[in-house]
């Protein structure tokens, strides 16, 4: 076995000599690069604070071992491919930059803009990202791709360029990137012969068909069935943020994780209430007649590697997948709680953010648990509401387009405290609703700071400002915040409403609308935001990472 190994080994790594054959597009020029100047750097690399990935694999085969090994190869194909994906190549980038510090912040960004402050150039002589990151050409306007003919041009796995008369053209990914999609899709059926449990071994074989042929229903599909991996990658186009322009397109990441069976074992009786859950969402019951999958499960994990899409600026916490509504609507989604990544923002950010805004006489009601359950929650509600408009429009995500992304990680927010509240409410499990509602708050400001060119940030700032309006918290002279338990619930149930009936009939406008009125920082928050930086209190986490941190030795 180890003699097959080593020569799989030696096959993938002379594959990987090959040469990219994507279409050549670069969004500015590599020798025109300018560092600014070196303290800013130094205050932007500071922003982050490090975290190392690591977690106890010694329950795991030896052949499990020589998986993951294998999936860290495959993770850094995904991540050179979102390189790509979000502003070109890498290589001579990076290679143009100097200051140490100048290259952590790019390394970071995934490029020359600040992904925490609303994309803003940070070299000199490099123009502003496009709204379309590298997807499109960048001379693309709207209104020419809306007269493309071209069926696939709105799917999320083709790259729009230009071919040598200058017309736009469609490229499915597994084109567009032949030979790092080839690299990864051998790597992947390795894995899936090396898999020790049944679940993990389908999904992985029908990943790597996936790969190179951009149908992900059935590995989706597999990926729900797996129930007792103890390891778990999610790999491929995933999540559409990247692209600001429409929101089609989506970008390759990567996670892989170890799962903590005891704490997933703790929320196994949570996926039983769904169906129910949904009956109790504060809308009419047109906006609340799909059923949920009775396949959804929730896992907790320890993350061991980012990469891509996920990895860049911001990092996530959880993921609620897949996001096909097809599956979601016959299996549900799989929930999983990233425990290490989680207990490193709540102990570097959270906690100190709240020891600074939340007035003395709540700051013990912010904890862990009620951070975790939000979370948790969080990623519940994207599986809840309405993924298909009821007025014909079509799904929600087409239909909301750019603004969906913004819109559904609000809903999920919202309607996931609503749901902690509910369930208190009805007796289905008993919590301490002042921890969850005041760590909320706390988590507000934490994700406000993420910036305007985050999804996450600007529904964040809708929140925040929704809640002012309703008086759901008041700021006294010294700049604490206080909740008024009551006046939230209220908000909290509103604006889950509201967002619920706007997907419901794919109102594009009122979507637009809601951005525009409460996406906004005022006066006092900004103050607020202002006051954090004196903290020196980190932004965001930055991650060491990679197979040595778990003892794996490679190749």
């Amino acid at each position: 076995m180890k003699t097959l190994f080593t020569s799989i080994l030696l096959f993938v790594t002379l594959l990987m000599v090959g040469q990219s054959t994507y279409t050549s597009q670069e969004l500015y020029t590599y020798s025109a690069v300018k560092e600014l100047d070196t303290q800013l750097y130094a205050q932007l690399a500071d922003d982050y604070v490090e975290f190392k990935l690591t977690t106890d694999i010694s329950h795991l085969s030896d052949n499990d071992k020589k998986m993951l090994v294998l999936m860290f190869d495959v993770a850094s194909i995904m991540d050179q491919l979102f390189w790509i994906e979000s502003n070109g190549n890498k290589s001579d980038f990076l290679a143009s930059i100097k200051n140490p510090q100048a290259l952590k912040v790019a390394t970071i960004n995934y490029g020359p803009w600040d992904r925490l402050g609303g994309e803003k150039v940070l070299f000199g002589n490099v123009p502003e990202k496009p709204s379309g990151a590298n997807f499109y050409p960048v001379d693309m306007s709207k209104e020419e791709f809306e007269k493309f003919d071209d069926p696939s041009k709105n799917s999320q796995y083709t790259m729009i360029r230009r071919n040598a008369e200058g017309k736009l053209v469609s490229i499915p990914y597994h084109e567009f990137f032949a030979n790092e999609i080839k690299r990864a899709a051998t790597l992947l059926n390795v894995c899936s012969d090396l898999a020790s449990d049944p679940g993990l071994k389908n999904y992985l074989k029908l990943r790597a068909l996936a790969l190179q042929n951009d149908d992900y229903f059935e590995s989706d599909m597999a990926w729900m069935d797996m129930k007792t991996n103890s390891i778990d990658f999610v790999v491929g186009p995933i999540e559409n943020y990247e692209d600001q322009l429409f929101g089609y397109k989506a970008a390759h990441e990567s996670f892989i994780l170890i799962k903590d069976k005891t704490w997933s074992d703790k929320l196994e009786h949570i996926s039983l209430l769904l169906p129910e859950l949904q009956k109790n969402l504060p809308v009419e019951s047109k906006y609340k007649t799909e059923v949920p999958g009775s396949d959804s499960d929730l896992g907790v994990y320890d993350v061991v590697y980012y990469g891509g899409d996920c990895n860049a600026g911001s990092k996530t916490i959880a993921i609620n997948l897949p996001n096909d509504p097809k599956v979601q609507l016959a299996k549900g989604s799989r929930k999983l709680q990233l425990k290490n990544a989680m207990q490193a923002k709540f102990d570097n950010i959270l906690l100190p953010i709240a020891n600074v805004l939340i007035d003395e006489e709540q700051l013990k009601y912010v904890k862990f648990e009620a951070f975790f359950e939000n979370t948790m929650f969080h990623e519940i509600a994207h599986g809840l509401g309405i993924k298909n408009t009821i007025n014909g429009k079509g799904d929600v995500r087409s239909s909301l387009k750019e603004k969906y992304t913004i819109i559904e990680e609000g809903k999920a927010d919202i309607l996931g405290l609503f749901l902690i509240d509910n369930m208190d409410a009805t007796g289905l499990q008993k919590t301490e609703l002042m921890n969850n509602y005041v760590t909320f708050m706390a988590g507000i400001f934490r994700s406000i700071r993420f910036g305007a060119s985050s999804s996450h940030g600007v529904a964040n700032l809708i929140r925040y400002n929704y809640f002012k309006e309703k008086g759901a918290f008041t700021q006294n002279s010294q700049g604490k915040y206080t909740i008024d338990f009551e006046k939230m619930q209220e908000a909290v149930k509103s604006l889950a409403n509201e967002i619920i009936v706007m997907q419901g009939n794919g109102d594009y406008d009122a979507a637009a609308r809601m951005i525009e009125k409460y996406g906004k920082i005022d006066e006092a928050l900004k103050n607020t935001l202002e006051s954090l930086k004196t903290q020196n209190i980190p932004v965001d986490v930055v991650f060491n990472q990679g197979h040595a941190n778990l003892n794996l030795t490679g190749k």
